[in-house]
């Protein structure tokens, strides 16, 4: 397997993930704006995300709430 490449279209506003430079032969929906591309097998062989900026501000977002109340809700337990 070759290293991942990653590419973005400042002016579409898409990334592009590709694991293994194999020929595309179909590809699958994830979600609204992300698409799983694969090979003959029906393995991943990249990614596409579509509006990839808010996509990525809108997961960082999650992550970093997820973890500040995680941590809240640590700290609730270790006053109660």
């Amino acid at each position: 397997m070759n290293k991942l490449k990653m590419s973005y279209f400042k002016e579409e506003d898409i990334l592009h993930l590709v694991i293994t430079d194999e020929k595309e032969a179909g590809s699958v929906e994830l979600s609204p704006n992300i698409t799983a591309e694969l090979n003959e097998k029906g393995e991943l062989i990249g990614i596409e995300i579509l509006k990839a900026s808010s996509f990525i501000r809108d997961s960082l977002l999650d992550v970093a709430q997820a973890r500040v109340l995680n941590l809240s809700n640590a700290k609730m337990e270790e006053v109660g």
